[in-house]
């Protein structure tokens, strides 16, 4: 009787361990099913106060999160910034379609506009800065996506749009004593190589003169909105 107990507990040990893999395998299958599922089925987007729901679409609040990853508000130094040839690898898509994502936040951003290659701001374009920035409802990031009209030599461009960045940064510094403020904007310099602006541009709200809308002065500028979605 004795060794028919032992015998027993010993085929019980050697069963246990093929049960526990197959149960492991099992469990590790459907967390892998329940990822896969999450990743091709975009959740309900989350939303700031006032955002409106059709705004912060699944493939615009991708493109965000790939860029606030890989240029340095999450996961990374912060407010590191983009440069052209990252902003086409992270974005995955052709300038046009990058530019038709923003097309929703025309009344919520807006486009700073420089003089002929500088990147300094004069007074309206502080104006507009303080505006849109202080208007702030509760979203969590500010994007600055600064441009250049191909009117030199690209690196010299890609240089430029780049001062045209910061400067948008620097003005926020002194200007709002914000202690978060190099985790909440994000930069992207695209010099001329990059999602150029056409003239549909012309309709949303400037810094330049109204006169001043062809498509070398609308590349002459900075776009500056607030991300209203929960990404």
């Amino acid at each position: 009787m004795k060794h028919s107990v032992v015998a027993i507990i010993a085929i019980a040990f050697l069963l246990l361990p093929p049960f526990l893999v197959a149960r492991w395998a099992s469990q590790a299958a459907e967390r892998l099913e329940t990822a896969s599922a999450e990743e091709s089925d975009e959740p309900q987007v989350g939303i700031a106060s006032a955002a409106n729901a059709q705004y912060c679409t699944p493939r615009l609040r991708k493109v965000l999160r790939r860029v606030l990853q890989s240029c340095g508000l999450v996961g990374a130094a912060a407010g590191r910034g983009c440069q052209p040839a990252d902003v086409k690898s992270v974005a995955t898509m052709s300038g046009s379609d990058f530019n038709e994502l923003f097309l929703p936040m025309q009344k919520r951003g807006g486009i700073v506009q420089y003089e002929k290659g500088s990147g300094e701001l004069d007074a309206p374009d502080g104006t507009m800065i303080n505006d849109l920035f202080a208007d702030r409802r509760g979203a969590s990031y500010f994007f600055v996506v600064s441009r250049a009209s191909p009117e030199g030599n690209p690196e010299s461009n890609r240089e430029l749009s780049r001062e045209r960045a910061e400067s948008v940064l620097t003005h926020l510094q002194a200007k709002f004593n914000d202690p978060d403020l190099a985790s909440r904007v994000g930069l992207l310099w695209l010099g001329e190589e990059f999602a150029q602006l056409d003239p549909s541009f012309c309709d949303w709200k400037r810094s330049g003169e109204d006169s001043a809308c062809a498509t070398e002065d609308l590349n002459r500028s900075a776009f500056i909105t607030w991300i209203d979605c929960t990404l």
